[in-house]
């Protein structure tokens, strides 16, 4: 099954993903001017894989798609100092996670960075990553675990932000938390391992501020076990939820509310009581606007649908894969140390 939209990147499946070209900035020969150490050396795995697409390809904000630290220096971390110090440093910069690092709360990131686990375990630990007025972010091939707060918090005006390919665990509150104004972001083959509050789209019901914002591309994701919000949506238009593998989650798999619009489009639902809320609110939120298209719905309930929303295709190309694949694909692609 395929549908076509206009303009820029077309959503490959795992083996181009696999096969794309790797973007990091040449390794550095000489111990960094911040203090962390160099990349020289380190295996193939440390590469970014792929390129953003969805809404954080989008050319918008005086940003032409999101390339992270491409160009910039690159680093490798393997404390709590280091990644610090690196992720607060100005300009371009490609940091490379190797092993465990702990970290509290939510730690800013300055823009044009690339954060990028090293092999199949590296972890960030105990907190997250926060981005306020930040852009042009990559997030790739960690493990977030036991976050004292969110673990990826995108909030205040952020922009074109990829987050791809990591795995969430334990968060104390959201996995990932999209709000205030934040716009251009694409959420992409991540496992959501039995967390609670996935994902949140716009932080209140009072923040119709957001109504146009949040423009964000949720695709093959595994939300295994996961509990709610996936996404949860707030006033943003478009948001595009497509070709996610949804198993086993107890309340619900996406919710409209607060007016927003929601395409939720060749996904698979397997034992999901409540796939989609929207034309009855969600909790204390009033009403959303939500399409369902081509979903596959397995021991699931249905997808309630309301209104219509504004078609992502106007802003990129896509390709849906067959969601009858979906339940073999996802679980084998997504997640850290799966590139």
């Amino acid at each position: 099954m395929s549908r076509r939209r206009s303009t820029r990147v077309v959503v490959a499946g795992l083996a181009a993903l696999a096969a794309a070209t790797a973007t990091t900035a040449t390794l550095q020969s000489a111990q960094a001017a911040d203090g962390t150490r160099d990349a020289i050396g380190e295996p193939a795995a440390a590469q970014v894989v792929g390129t953003a697409d969805g809404f954080a390809s989008v050319n918008a904000l005086g940003q032409n798609g999101t390339t992270g630290g491409a160009g910039g220096t690159t680093v490798t971390v393997d404390t709590t100092d280091e990644l610090l110090e690196a992720i607060d440093t100005v300009g371009a910069m490609t940091i490379l996670v190797e092993g465990t690092i702990d970290i509290t709360s939510k730690q800013g990131v300055r823009p044009n960075k690339t954060i990028l686990g090293v092999g199949g375990d590296a972890t960030i630990n105990g907190g997250g990553f926060e981005f306020y007025r930040s852009y042009n972010i990559i997030i790739q091939n960690l493990h977030f675990t036991d976050a004292e707060d969110d673990a990826v918090g995108i909030g205040q005006e952020s922009h074109h932000i990829w987050v791809d390919h990591n795995t969430f665990a334990n968060p104390a509150d959201g996995s990932i938390d999209i709000a205030r104004q934040a716009d251009y972001v694409t959420v992409s083959w991540n496992h959501f391992d039995g967390t609670d509050k996935s994902m949140l789209l716009g932080h209140s019901d009072g923040a119709s501020g957001d109504a146009g914002h949040l423009k964000t591309s949720i695709h093959h994701n595994y939300f295994d076990g996961s509990t709610q919000r996936h996404p949860r949506v707030r006033f943003g238009e478009p948001v595009h939820v497509y070709n996610n593998y949804f198993r086993a989650n107890e309340l619900y798999a996406a919710a409209s509310t607060m007016d927003a619009g929601v395409l939720v489009e060749g996904n698979y639902f397997e034992d999901v009581p409540f796939p989609c809320f929207s034309a009855s609110g969600y909790a204390d939120s009033g009403p959303g606007r939500l399409v369902e298209r081509d979903n596959v719905f397995v021991d699931s309930g249905t997808c309630e649908t309301s209104g219509s929303v504004q078609e992502p295709g106007d802003y990129y190309d896509y390709t849906l894969d067959d969601p009858a694949s979906l339940p073999s694909t996802v679980p084998a692609g997504a997640g850290a140390g799966t590139l």
